[in-house]
């Protein structure tokens, strides 16, 4: 089934994983004169002036060569270049998927060391990296000296590093977890390959004496007297240890290293090593010991394997997109120990750090803490590449190889903004939050991932959290996910507050039929209380919605809240990125099911000023079915008189309508038929004329169109409330806290 599903992966469509984009435009006679003749001259004369304006001008700064020759593809051997070219497009795959690394694949008919090391060299102003994959031992070793020692941009043979980095990681968190220090520890290598030889240096460099490690290939334990199967690599580790079999070896042993072959360790054999051993059993797809019966034999043993179906997956996409992402960045001369060396220690450490909700649903986990099933991290946490990429980044500039010197916080932020979809936008909210913290409860204090939620917000500045409900029950939780932060905690139950929000309650809804009796009673329900201390000004905002429903946190805070006095109504919005990254938001997905074109009106307004704070400058466009009055409809003219309205109230706001979704989201199909319309460029903020169109339309964007959703976001409440969705990851919740905390700053400054 898996042979007919990868033939059909591949085949299927355009043939192959990758294609070039273009990055420029191209659609008029002036952009081909530029891209080409006659304006190409210009760049081409600077870059013959210096040679270092080709990163400037040309891909070459975010371009990777992955190399091969065929001869030891997978676990498949000499397969050939040909064979080997869908592994090398799969690399290309990992490295643009998860670093926005550009991939050239190059597959070499050349066995032969000498031509593989001119060819690449020759190929050195095209590339600001190259990565070397499936080239047999020893030769490997060969090619990456020569090419390192020749060449002025970075070379990396992942065979060999990766493998090495990424358990390097691994073993630093284990022998802490076993209480063991690496210079004291003896470590069996089974196998004596690429990967073999690349760990056992890079294990030394950690920290581990040459002396204690022991390497076994299929003619037995590298020793001092041995002469068969030998090579200069395997020499670096022969020993005068006794041991001549991996049984032998093993014995009282604290690491085993496996990079050979399925069946290679047994129980026995696990059973006959030191206390709380250390099995990495690597060999793919099936290890040298399976984690059942590694465990089994030893309930004590700290393992990893290359598998992602058994826990602390030793895979290599955890180092080389990053690494090549902070090198490339720097402009590094080379990839060196000191860059490889910080690679590791950034996954060991982040290992530690609470695992996002995202991450666990992708694997779905309950949870997932720092011990023996969790030595490093999972591939698809988002925290590594803003980890990996500035620590290499950093590395690259102590050592003195980096020709691009950066500011690290600056460019971890940039970092996360071009690799986390959405980021861009938040990140202005997020700093305006943090100018001026505001005090931010939630009514749902009890719940998990409010708390840790509330532990982030604080930690960076962005709000002072207060978290609604029983004292022993969050400090309970608290203690659960090892949270440490002094959080503030408002209970409802011992809380002298109440009395005094419930007089204030009965005073305000007291011409509402709402009795002193009955406002203590609403009291009782967490909303009330969150909206009754912003209204009281105990908080500057009120953030709700993980367990309820919409209206079960609107309701509370209309009665409380109210509307700004400005306007006339509240309404909904979602900001959506796209893939391609562009920020849209649409309104109104929640609250109003037809307004009138009054009402839009206002929403569009409101839209346009949430659209300012995110850094947009706003293009409003009223959609509809009609364009500019093609079809003679009440809903067409609804739209129309709308956008009107708009423009008069507020003639400076650019906006238009009624007019179809795609003529508002593309120029180019304004431009022959309405060059009269007042929007330039594509519309970025979309008033839809109804509720069920927004929620369908939003909905489709992400099921369809894989946009990723920032919201709901409120707009028109008097003081700073919003509704979170309902099950809301943690970072969903930090995203909505500092949107509310800007709300609350705006809200003082009304006052």
């Amino acid at each position: 089934m898996l042979d007919e599903e990868a033939r059909e992966y591949h085949a299927a469509g355009r043939p192959g994983k990758t294609a070039i984009a273009i990055t420029k435009p191209c659609a008029t006679q002036h952009d081909l004169a530029l891209a080409y003749t006659p304006g190409v001259a210009v760049p081409v004369r600077d870059i013959a002036n210096d040679p270092l304006e080709a990163f400037r001008y040309t891909a070459r700064g975010n371009l990777v060569a992955v190399v091969t020759n065929g001869t030891a593809v997978l676990g498949l051997g000499n397969v050939g270049p040909l064979a080997g070219k869908p592994v090398m497009e799969g690399k290309a795959l990992l490295f643009k998927r998860f670093a926005d690394v550009d991939v050239f694949d190059i597959e070499l008919d050349a066995p032969d060391a000498d031509d593989v090391v001119r060819i690449v060299k020759a190929l050195e102003p095209t590339f600001g990296g190259i990565n070397l994959e499936d080239i047999s031992a020893p030769a490997c070793f060969e090619i990456e000296a020569r090419l390192s020692e020749i060449m002025d941009i970075q070379v990396f043979h992942d065979d060999q590093h990766g493998t090495a980095i990424i358990s390097g990681a691994a073993l630093l968190n284990a022998l802490e977890l076993a209480g063991k220090d690496i210079a004291a520890v003896r470590m069996v290598v089974s196998g004596a390959g690429a990967a073999a030889i690349s760990c056992s240096e890079f294990f030394v460099t950690l920290g581990m004496r040459r002396e204690n490690i022991l390497l076994v290939d299929t003619r037995g334990v590298v020793h001092r007297d041995r002469t068969e199967g030998m090579n200069e690599y395997k020499a670096r580790f022969a020993t005068d240890d006794p041991a001549r079999t991996l049984t032998e070896a093993l014995r009282g042993a604290d690491v085993f290293l496996g990079v050979s072959v399925a069946g290679a360790m047994t129980g026995e054999l696990v059973r006959s090593m030191a206390d709380r051993p250390i099995v990495f059993a690597l060999a793919n797809p099936d290890p040298e010991i399976s984690y059942p019966d590694a465990t089994a034999a030893r309930p004590d043993v700290l393992m990893a394997t290359g598998r992602s179906d058994y826990p602390n997956q030793v895979n290599n996409v955890l180092g080389f997109p990053f690494i090549f992402r902070g090198a490339l960045d720097v402009r590094a001369r080379a990839i060196n120990e000191e860059m490889m060396v910080a690679a590791a220690r950034a996954l060991a450490e982040l290992t530690k750090e609470h695992v996002p909700d995202s991450v666990l649903r992708a694997y779905g986990l309950e949870g997932l803490d720092f011990g023996p099933e969790y030595l490093i991290p999972k591939p698809l946490d988002p925290r590594v590449p803003l980890r990996v990429a500035p620590a290499v980044a950093a590395a690259a500039m102590a050592s003195g190889v980096a020709r691009n010197p950066i500011d690290l916080d600056a460019y971890t932020e940039q970092l996360a903004n071009r690799l986390t979809r959405g980021r861009e936008v938040m990140s202005v909210v997020t700093h305006q939050a943090q100018t001026a913290p505001q005090r931010l409860v939630f009514s749902e204090g009890e719940e998990r991932k409010i708390i840790l939620a509330a532990a982030r917000i604080q930690r960076e500045r962005i709000g002072v959290p207060i978290l609604l409900g029983r004292e022993e029950v969050i400090r309970a939780t608290m203690k659960e996910l090892r949270i440490t932060d002094e959080l503030e905690i408002f209970d409802p139950e011992t809380s002298t507050r109440i009395d005094t929000y419930a007089a204030q309650l009965h005073e305000q809804r007291q011409r509402k039929g709402i009795t002193l009796r009955e406002a203590r009673a609403l009291l009782d329900r967490p909303n009330y209380v969150g909206a009754m201390m912003v209204q009281a000004g105990d908080a500057d905002a009120f953030v709700a919605g993980l367990t309820y429903h919409y209206p079960d946190v609107i309701r509370p805070a209309l009665e409380v809240i109210g509307v700004a006095p400005h306007v006339t109504l509240v309404a909904g919005l979602y900001v959506m990125i796209t893939e391609d990254g562009r920020a849209v938001l649409i309104t109104d997905p929640t609250v109003n099911f037809d307004p009138t074109a009054e009402e839009l009106a206002d929403i569009a307004v409101m839209a346009a000023g949430r659209a300012r704070a995110f850094g947009l400058e706003p293009r409003v466009a009223l959609l509809s079915f009609s364009n500019f009055g093609s079809t003679d409809h009440p809903r067409a003219a609804k739209m129309a008189a709308a956008a009107k309205l708009v423009r008069d109230r507020y003639p400076e706001l650019m906006v238009d309508g009624e007019v179809m979704a795609d003529v508002a989201l593309s120029p180019a199909l304004r431009e022959d038929d309405y060059g009269f319309s007042e929007l330039i460029g594509p519309a970025n903020v979309l008033v839809f004329p109804s509720l069920e169109a927004a929620n369908i339309a939003y909905k489709l964007l992400q099921q369809l169109g894989g946009a990723v959703a920032i919201g709901p976001i409120l707009v028109g409440m008097n003081k700073a409330v919003h509704v979170l969705s309902r099950g809301a990851e943690v970072t969903d919740i930090v995203n909505m806290a500092a949107i509310a905390a800007t709300d609350a700053q705006d809200a003082r400054g009304r006052a």
